[in-house]
């Protein structure tokens, strides 16, 4: 028995070796670059077939091999991608998303060519570099992370490493060659690969498809080690090597028994399992096939053309016939991912799993053979198995409500692998199955109606989803998470529902293709062909249903009609370039197609540059003595509630100081509890207009000199002249009068009912306390505003009062409701609104989608809220139907606003509303926000500028460390020393 287990622990130790190897070389790679090699085990594949090729094809010298494979092939490799591939895509932005897609691009690559060179037959004659005896191995996987660790702790080279880890940009301001090191890690990340592949290679059967498959199950070692620590990952390699060795010892009977064996033999599976679902996620920022412009409508022709290419194999027979009824079927699995990828943002690398328990369902549904269900004709048990695939969508679903970008790439990789080894692979589920086609349709041509039956209601549905108040919900999630949830949107219940709308399609489609090949065969619901979908379906459009189809197209006819390879090695090189076109390579052909055009530019005629020229004239006071724009004072028709302003009235008349004092004439520009404001919320309004002290801010007025400058903002100043630690406001501009020489100050204002309350706010990030015992009351009708500071609290206030940080001890009321722990989306629909200081809008839909989504997901469901807040916010007209990508930050800052305001909340957060302003727009901002209080919203404002504060708010709380230290109305808080005095 001793003998034995020393066996066993010599072959655990040898198997863990070469997990340890993998670890190294992807722990290597992360930290000189921030990307998880998905292609490490393609590379791996790669260089044991060359070596294999080099020895046994060509007759070379194993050492010659080794040295040309594994100090030039591998490395170089490594250089290639990082120059071609990776580094484009760090000079772009480093979009985790595109990063993953070209990583994973790069796998179908070497995949699909190593299947083209060398073919798909797996080899069992590759070369032993390294005996069996696991010491040699072990003394290898030792040496090399001692050294790596040598390195990066106490070279040059190593602090480099780290400080390009912590902070790229920094590291590169410093004179760190970021590029140089990133090709070093790439390197050295894929000479072990190499190895890796090179020592496991005689031991397994070497193929394009399991040799790659079986490095990335370890990529657990890497995980459990936090993509940090080399002993780890070592330690980790070795314990699970030997694990499952030791399992093998392990004999029981029935089915029970063969779990355990099945367990022993994937260990490292367990392991990625557990990695991936179970220990805290890598990496917070999005990984998402996110769309950075709208989506480009798909021409009606090319529907056309699409149906007739699909209609065209009922003409076929024979075999021709036999390989197309595979294209709809692997078009509703793709379908899915649109769903799930496209639409929702959601990453999904496992959905050729539920393809996979989709047709195996189907078949022991219809062999009578699934626990507690008799036997079913095939079409009623193709029913029945969606139904029940559908719910176990949410074993992806549920990991992606809290994990993002690599975690949830990890999660939904190891939950397919975890299906295949532990469902797919194992003789007691899949022994003896076989799948028929339901009956009347048991000839090809027949089945193929029926699949194009089954293909057009999925792309229906499909269809229906994207343009419902769903569709618009999963576009906002997917554009930015954060706003939708601002929005009102339930985030956690639609990615769960996305989850199992996906699982359900790819079910659909998986047994169309089982019963398409008349078995069901697992390795056509390989993991590795999961990445070849993911990478097709996003290539071609994530969001595109045509796409799909197009993908679905190009997989089966290329690997039917040419060498197999061809098609994963096609879709490879468009993923490797998907970030030179994220919309795919319609929207990239129609750019090349725009530039390209010659570019015509109308001209005038020469009645036409007169009559610019006396516009001109007449619209520049000043230049020739007129007056100005006979525009300037009008301000157009504006609908809130009940307020109402016709056409034609005129705009506030020049004011000293605040809102709401009368003019020359005695009459009041605005009251705080009847009608609205006038607000001019129209392009003329952006361009020049009264801003809210009264003075027009377009160029050229007499009051402003300075045509580039319309006013001049004062901020908070941190490093400002301080009492007790408190800043004070910056000096006043010159030319202005001051607040506190100005003899018409703004008396105190009315006291409303609280809407909004806060009491003992007390937060704090590890060490540091955030907010120290806050009180804080929003009165609605009012605007209070909150400043101080950077690191006085207010955002933390913000986030407390928004729902996205939870405070430690403290209570937060709205009317009698306490909402302290209700999350974002939920305090939405309770009514309070939010606006983000960086933009929050959903650039793939239009203007008038956004707002929708406010109005659908909001507080009162008003038929009538979207007209009216566009309206409100000047964003009618031409300007609804465009494609909020790509409009300026003043539009979009009405376009947030307009979809907070949809929602009818009773309580308006705003986050520095006026950043990215121009002084036009800040103006415009100020008169539209008086209205909306003058309406009875309560608005509550995070600003640093102090001129729109003590314009436009009622309240100022003044914040310091964490506490409120000053409070009143704006002219005795932001001009009155002893205001801004902490107190003892």
């Amino acid at each position: 028995m001793s003998s034995l287990t020393y066996d066993l622990t010599l072959a655990g130790l040898s198997v863990g070796s070469a997990a340890a190897l993998t670890g190294i070389g992807l722990i290597v790679t992360y930290r000189a670059t921030g990307v998880l090699n998905f292609a490490h085990g393609a590379v791996a594949m790669v260089c044991a077939y060359v070596l294999r090729q080099c020895v046994v094809g060509w007759g070379w010298p194993l050492w010659l091999g080794a040295v040309v494979t594994l100090l030039f092939l591998a490395p170089g490799i490594g250089v290639v991608l990082e120059r071609f591939v990776f580094r484009p895509l760090s000079v772009l932005g480093g979009d985790p998303a595109q990063t993953l897609v070209a990583s994973i691009g790069v796998f179908v690559l070497l995949v699909g060519g190593a299947a083209l060179v060398w073919g798909q037959g797996a080899r069992d004659d590759a070369p032993e570099l390294v005996s069996a005896d696991p010491w040699g191995q072990l003394a290898v996987v030792l040496v090399l992370a001692a050294g790596v660790g040598a390195v990066i702790r106490w070279t040059r080279f190593g602090r480099e490493l780290r400080a390009v880890v912590d902070d790229r940009q920094l590291a590169v301001l410093a004179g760190v060659d970021a590029d140089r090191v990133a090709a070093a890690g790439w390197a050295f990340g894929s000479f072990t690969a190499g190895l890796t592949g090179v020592l496991l290679a005689p031991y397994v059967r070497l193929d394009p498809y399991g040799l790659p498959l079986l490095v990335m199950e370890v990529v657990a070692v890497a995980v459990a080690a936090r993509m940090r620590s080399l002993p780890v990952a070592v330690v980790v390699a070795l314990g699970i090597g030997v694990g499952q060795s030791q399992l093998t010892r392990v004999h029981l009977s029935g089915w029970g028994g063969q779990l355990v064996q099945a367990v022993g033999a994937n260990l490292f599976v367990v392991a990625l399992l557990v990695a991936a679902l179970v220990l805290p996620g890598l990496g917070a920022r999005d990984a998402l096939p996110r769309t950075a412009s709208a989506r480009v409508a798909t021409p009606a022709g090319a529907w056309i053309v699409a149906g007739v290419l699909f209609l065209l194999p009922l003409g076929f027979a024979g075999s021709d016939l036999h390989t197309s009824v595979q294209v709809p079927a692997l078009g509703v699995v793709l379908l899915s991912l649109v769903v799930v990828t496209g639409r929702g943002g959601q990453l999904s690398l496992g959905q050729a799993a539920y393809a996979g328990l989709g047709a195996l369902f189907t078949a022991l549904l219809a062999a009578g053979r699934f626990p507690g269900l008799p036997r079913l004709p095939e079409l009623a048990a193709l029913a029945v198995a969606v139904l029940l695939v559908a719910p176990l969508g949410l074993l992806t679903g549920w990991p992606a409500i809290g994990r993002h970008g690599l975690s949830l790439a990890l999660a939904t990789f190891a939950v397919g692998v975890g299906v295949s080894r532990f469902v797919f692979a194992q003789p007691y589920a899949t022994s003896g199955l076989s799948l028929g086609r339901p009956a009347g349709f048991d000839g090809d041509r027949a089945y193929y109606v029926l699949e194009l039956v089954l293909l057009a209601g999925a792309l229906l549905a499909t269809h229906a989803l994207r343009r419902s108040r769903t569709g618009r919900a999963l576009a906002a999630m997917r554009d930015h998470e954060a706003g939708a949830s601002a929005a009102g949107v339930r985030v956690p219940s639609l990615k769960l529902l996305a989850f199992v709308a996906g699982a359900a399609l790819a079910a659909l489609g998986g047994a169309m293709l089982g019963m398409g090949l008349r078995a069901f065969d697992p390795s056509a619901y390989d993991p590795v062909r999961g990445l070849l979908w993911f990478a097709a379906v996003v290539v071609l459009g994530a969001d595109s249903t045509l796409g799909a189809l197009t993908a679905a197209a190009l997989l089966v006819g290329l690997d039917a009609g040419a060498r197999g390879g061809v098609a994963a090695a096609l879709i490879g090189v468009l993923a490797v370039c998907v970030g030179r076109f994220p919309g795919g390579p319609y929207e990239a052909l129609r750019t090349t197609v725009g530039h390209l055009r010659p570019q015509h530019r109308a001209r005038l005629t020469p009645m036409g540059l007169g009559v610019r020229r006396r516009l001109r004239l007449v619209a520049v006071p000043g230049r020739t003595g007129s007056t100005a724009p006979a525009h300037a004072g009008v301000v157009h028709r504006v609908e809130l509630g009940a307020g109402r302003v016709s056409e034609g009235a005129r705009a506030p008349r020049p004011r000293a100081a605040g809102l709401g004092q009368p003019d020359e004439a005695g009459t009041t520009a605005a009251t705080r509890g009847g009608a609205a404001r006038p607000a001019q919320a129209d392009s003329e309004l952006m361009s020049g207009a009264r801003d809210p002290r009264g003075r027009t801010s377009g160029p050229g007025h007499p009051d402003e000199p300075d045509s580039t400058a319309a006013t001049h903002r004062s901020k908070i100043d941190p490093t400002a002249a301080t009492r007790k630690g408190v800043a004070r406001p910056a000096e006043t501009a010159p030319g202005r009068p001051s607040r506190a020489r100005d003899p018409r100050r703004r008396t105190a204002p009315p006291r409303t009912p609280p809407v909004l309350t806060a009491h003992a706010l007390y937060a704090r990030y590890g060490g540091f306390i955030a907010l120290d015992g806050v009180d804080l009351v929003v009165r609605a009708g009012q605007v209070t505003a909150v400043v101080g500071p950077n690191g006085a609290g207010k955002s933390t206030l913000f986030h407390c009062l928004a729902g996205t940080v939870r405070p430690v001890r403290g209570r937060v009321r709205l009317g009698g409701r306490d909402i302290t722990r209700l999350p974002a989306h939920a305090r939405t629909r309770l009514g309070v609104a939010r606006t983000f200081q960086q933009l929050a809008v959903f650039p793939s839909l239009t203007v008038a989608e956004n707002v929708r989504v406010g109005a659908e997901q909001g507080r009162v469901a008003e038929p009538a809220a979207v007209e009216r807040a566009l309206r409100l916010f000047g964003l009618d007209g031409e300007l609804r139907s465009l494609p909020a990508a790509g409009l300026p930050t003043g539009t979009l800052r009405r376009v947030e606003l307009a979809r907070a305001f949809a929602g009818s909340p009773r309580v308006l957060l705003l986050d520095e509303p006026a950043a990215g302003l121009d002084t036009a727009e800040v103006a415009a901002l100020a008169l539209v926000l008086r209205a909306l209080a003058a309406e009875g919203t309560a608005l509550l404002v995070v600003e640093h500028d102090l001129d729109l504060v003590a314009d436009l708010a009622d309240v100022v709380h003044v914040m310091t460390a964490g506490r409120i230290v000053a409070s009143g109305p704006p002219d005795h808080v932001l001009d009155a020393p002893g205001s801004w005095e902490t107190p003892a």
